[in-house]
């Protein structure tokens, strides 16, 4: 990742309780800044964003104004990223007050200073992880700081996407917005320890093929081996958690300690003087520790920067299609079914030197791929007919070549039905008929297959009823129907699968009993949630407050109303498939092309796996609107 375009003038991370755990200042790129104010001859207009008459903006603020400054955002907008949306709570010149969205992620902080108005900084991108908040701030140019700060005095509601003037055109023209995101988002990969380079499949030995798949697949049993993670070197340094005695440090207000000398390493190696030049941890690591190749180059050859030092050993390329299918199956004849998937196509290059790879993607009209997009070394050509050329010079590592959305060009690999009626308080009869893997022929292989009927604001005490297929084991919160096993792949075939049973759960007030004792010994986490219940009376409408409320005790259902569909209304399904896309898409790995022309097997494997792919229950009334979140 480059973050081209985009300097950074200060990074603050903050905890839930308003406090900077780190911060970094960049001198040269706040030098320029003042630099910039004084050719544009000062700050004197009006929505300036301090007081009229000072030729020269001040310095940045001291953490200690920075943690006040954003306390006081968050009580005033409802939550740390606030609605985005103008309520008649809203006050001129807030973020709220602009009225949109994007306010939520870009956010202006308002510093506060004794004897004097305060000002302002803008764009801080926000960004929450591991319950810390990352704070960017990027260098702008004077005139878009005062077109925001004119926003934030406008009478008239800014968002309009036809009006020149909103916020969104603003940011339109400011791509260090871009780059500060993706500073944000990988400090916050390093902040939870999420640097892990993406998922290249392998086979681990060859098909076995011939005669015995196709008796194997004809009574529905894969013979085939099973795919594995292409083997990555492990990182010199970890990142996961912090080193000595904190690694065993219990979590302190809902957050953990992080490194600090990992991530001042990470900034000080990728973004040199402010400027990011390569966010991509793996080789800011390698470069940190190994130092560039000090291999010769053809003269005619640049090294980039993605590729740090060159590789040696045994060449090869490897792809992988891995893909995403989300659903929401309400066999209903009043309400359609949801089907898309979302997939990448991940890359391992073993090959000496810096060769050039041009790989044709197929399928593109069957796929019908309504949005792609591209690693930064590819250059990829229009789409002709049924095919898209990609020409790259790959980094070293597993890298993502292309994100991509499209529908389901397949039937959904499990379908059916599933009912739940509660025929008391503490009772509920339900049946599930599916039918998994219907028109799915070989090499489509559905390594396992789980159903889970979850119930969180009821205990569950026991259950009857027996599978047609499969094992039923139960957890407190759940019943999990395993219908394909790991290790007994089904392929070649369909089968049904049924499940008629009964559930009871423990009463209600053993529960709460039990519910309050939970809330109590989990008390230190929830002041992590922003402390915004004290702050939602302020009417800002919040996807935070609300998913949180969700997930909380819900009063008790009626029996008349029993199914709330927060609590019972779906099942959730979970699978993994192997040997084909969903989509569509795919790579022909016998028309990969190197240059130079090397001896280098290309080898290819196609993986789909469930995300939310929800079965809603027939009997009860189901949200149509949008594709649930975890619940």
């Amino acid at each position: 990742m480059s973050g081209g375009g985009c300097s950074v003038r200060a990074i603050w991370i903050l905890t839930p309780h308003d406090t900077v755990a780190f911060s970094r200042r960049f001198a040269v790129v706040e030098k320029r800044w003042r630099a910039f104010w004084e050719a544009e001859g000062g700050g004197g207009g009006e929505g300036d964003g301090w007081a009229a008459g000072v030729t020269a903006p001040p310095q940045l603020p001291a953490d200690h104004e920075v943690a006040a400054a954003f306390a006081v955002r968050r009580k005033r907008e409802g939550t740390a990223r606030g609605s985005g949306i103008r309520t008649s709570l809203s006050s001129v010149g807030s973020d709220s007050w602009v009225d949109d969205p994007i306010t939520r992620h870009v956010i202006s902080l308002h510093i506060a200073k004794e004897g004097s108005d305060g000002f302002m900084i803008w764009p801080v991108v926000l960004q929450k992880r591991g319950g810390y908040y990352v704070l960017v701030l990027p260098l702008v140019d004077p005139q878009s700081f005062r077109a925001y700060g004119n926003l934030l005095k406008r009478s008239d509601c800014g968002s309009s996407g036809k009006e020149n003037g909103n916020l969104s055109s603003i940011l339109l023209n400011l791509p260090c917005i871009t780059g500060a995101f993706m500073v944000a988002h990988v400090i916050g990969d390093i902040i939870t320890g999420d640097i892990v380079e993406p998922e290249v499949i392998v086979n681990s030995g060859p098909s076995v093929g011939g005669l015995l798949d196709s008796l194997t697949g004809s009574i529905g049993i894969s013979a085939r081996s099973k795919p594995t993670a292409a083997p990555v070197a492990a990182p010199t340094a970890s990142v996961s958690s912090p080193v000595g005695a904190a690694q065993s440090e219990s979590l302190k207000g809902g957050v953990r300690p992080f490194d600090k000398d990992i991530l001042r390493n990470f900034i000080i190696g990728a973004m040199p003087f402010g400027t990011p030049q390569d966010l991509n941890y793996a080789n800011v690591n390698s470069i940190r520790t190994t130092g560039y190749s000090g291999d010769p180059l053809p003269t005619d050859q640049k090294q980039p920067a993605w590729k740090p030092y060159l590789y040696k050993g045994r060449q090869r390329i490897l792809f992988s299609s891995l893909e995403t299918i989300h659903a929401a199956l309400y066999d209903r004849d009043d309400v359609s079914d949801f089907l898309s998937v979302s997939g990448q196509v991940t890359c391992r290059a073993e090959l000496e030197g810096l060769p050039d790879v041009s790989l044709p993607l197929t399928g593109l009209k069957t796929a019908h791929v309504e949005v792609s997009s591209f690693h930064h070394c590819v250059q990829a050509s229009e789409p002709t007919d049924n095919k898209q050329t990609l020409v790259f010079q790959p980094p070293l590592g597993n890298f993502v070549l292309m994100h991509y959305q499209a529908p389901c060009n397949i039937a959904p690999p499990v379908k059916g039905f599933y009912q739940l009626s509660m025929v008391s308080e503490n009772e509920g009869a339900f049946l599930f008929k599916l039918t998994l893997m219907e028109g799915y022929k070989s090499p489509f292989i559905m390594d396992f297959c789980m159903i889970t009927m979850p119930f969180p604001q009821r205990r569950v005490a026991s259950y009857d009823g027996n599978p047609s297929i499969g094992t039923v084991s139960m957890t407190e919160h759940s019943i999990e129907w395993r219908i394909v096993s790991s290790g007994r792949g089904l392929s070649g075939r369909s089968i049904e699968a049924t499940f008629p049973g009964t559930v009871r759960f423990l009463p209600r007030t053993a529960q709460r009993t039990n519910s309050s004792f939970r809330s109590v010994s989990s008390a230190a986490y929830a002041e992590d949630s922003d402390s915004e219940q004290d702050n939602v009376k302020n009417g800002a409408s919040l996807d935070d407050y609300i998913m949180e409320k969700i997930n909380k005790d819900l009063q008790a259902v009626d029996l008349e109303e029993p199914l709330s569909w927060q609590a019972y209304n779906y099942a959730k399904v979970s699978f993994k498939i192997t040997g084909g896309t969903l989509s569509g898409l795919t790579i022909d790995p016998k028309s990969v092309n190197i240059y130079p022309s090397v001896k280098a097997p290309a080898e290819y494997s196609m993986q789909a796996s469930s995300g939310d792919y929800i079965l809603w229950n027939t009997l009860g009334k189901c949200p149509t609107a949008v594709l649930p979140r975890e619940i």
